[in-house]
């Protein structure tokens, strides 16, 4: 009885049974899971070191966690690369699952690609689509889109519904941007099948975008399809795809695209269907009135799908600021332009209410005062057609047939 106690004490202290080793990783993963990285990894490190051998793949993933997660990245590697080479079923792979995303996050793609083989190689089922998608995702990032597809079938068809869906978004995204609007619509509702998603819902939404987009396209080149300037497609039909053509292109993105179509429908060669397009690309914009705010019973508008965006041709604009206006729409820089005028109102308001809560009544300061603030919208692009208006106005009201302001008033102003 002797003999058999200090036996047992002696594995205790220098040898500790497989049992043991096992409370040892519960104890390292709760210190782990309560942020006590140090001491997880030193008792993770005395798994390995007492030479466990049903508990070392275990506690050589929990190890890679934990020193991946203290940010000593090569040791857990070299962890991770322990695990793998027991070749357990589930920890073995789930290493290097762990090992191939270490890898790609830091741009790795040879060691990565290969992370992943050998997890497939595992022969889990559990880690196999998440292989395939690692494997499809490397295959896109290095532009073999064919190398691609038969990955991203593996995983869709796979049967972890979540990561199907998953890997579906990430894949539609990707044939989206390739142009690939089809394709991407059968990955979307593949992925629906598997599991809902909402990123799924807004490509499918993307999916009809893109559809409309070609469309609303469709109808504008066939209105300007025909050389010798006869009629092809009603003005109404034509001006209403140029605005929802224009509009959706704008939803995209694509204002480049958005300013190129507004600007095919304004010079299109059919005089209406132009006239159309200018009504609806004003759509909304106030009536100048001369003797103060603009009108307010001026008519709206049609919608963008009537017969017609107005009663007639649209007229020739007025007002000076007409033309920004009609290019901020046109841009998408509407929340620019209001921004820079909202700007200019509040410097010019600043400098000129400064000398009446100051009191001030010097002439000299109070004129230095209105030159600030008459100046404050040159800084701006529209800010000489506003200088430019006013001296034409004020040469008109003196009746005068030569400049009234000198050239580059006021900026030039000494």
């Amino acid at each position: 009885m002797t003999a058999t106690s200090r036996t047992s004490a002696f594995a205790a202290a220098d040898e500790p049974p497989e049992t043991e080793f096992g409370n040892l990783c519960d104890q390292a993963r709760d210190l782990a899971e309560s942020g006590h990285l140090k001491r997880a990894a030193q008792v993770y490190a005395r798994v390995l070191e007492g030479g466990s051998r049903r508990h070392r793949a275990r506690a050589a993933l929990g190890l890679a966690v934990v020193r991946h997660d203290m940010g000593d990245i090569g040791a857990a590697r070299e962890a991770d690369r322990i695990a793998m080479d027991t070749g357990h079923p589930e920890y073995a792979p789930r290493a290097g699952y762990h090992l191939a995303l270490s890898y790609e996050e830091d741009g790795v793609v040879q060691q990565a690609e290969g992370a992943w083989r050998e997890v497939l190689d595992a022969g889990n089922d559990r880690y196999t689509p998440a292989a395939h998608y690692g494997l499809a995702r490397l295959a896109e990032e290095r532009g073999d889109a064919a190398a691609a597809v038969a990955h991203w079938g593996q995983v869709l068809e796979g049967p972890d519904t979540g990561l199907a869906a998953r890997a579906a978004h990430d894949y539609a995204e990707r044939l989206l941007a390739r142009g690939e609007v089809d394709a991407a619509a059968e990955v979307v509702q593949r992925g629906l099948e598997a599991d809902e998603h909402p990123g799924l819902r807004l490509l499918l939404g993307a999916v009809y975008v893109e559809r409309a987009i070609g469309e609303f396209g469709a109808v504008v080149d066939a209105s300007r399809s025909d050389p010798e300037g006869a009629r092809t497609v009603e003005p109404a039909t034509a001006a209403a795809s140029v605005e929802l053509l224009a509009r959706l292109l704008a939803v995209r993105g694509d204002a480049d695209g958005a300013d190129r179509t507004w600007e095919l429908g304004l010079t299109h060669s059919d005089t209406a269907t132009a006239a159309d397009v200018r009504s609806r690309l004003r759509r909304g914009f106030a009536a100048p009135n001369a003797d103060g705010p603009a009108d307010e019973d001026a008519a709206a508008a049609g919608g963008a799908t009537g017969t017609g965006a107005g009663d007639g041709p649209a007229e020739e604009a007025v007002a000076w600021w007409d033309p920004y206006l009609e290019a901020a729409v046109a841009q998408g820089s509407l929340p620019v332009l209001t921004g820079e005028l909202f700007s200019a109102f509040d410097q010019m308001y600043s400098r000129l209410a400064l000398p009446l809560v100051g009191d001030e009544t010097r002439a000299t300061a109070l004129r230095q005062t209105l030159q600030e603030a008459v100046r404050s919208p040159g800084a701006y692009v529209w800010g000489r057609s506003l200088h430019d208006d006013f001296a034409e106005r004020l040469r008109l009201a003196t009746g005068s047939d030569a400049d009234v302001l000198p050239a580059g008033w006021p900026d030039h102003e000494e």
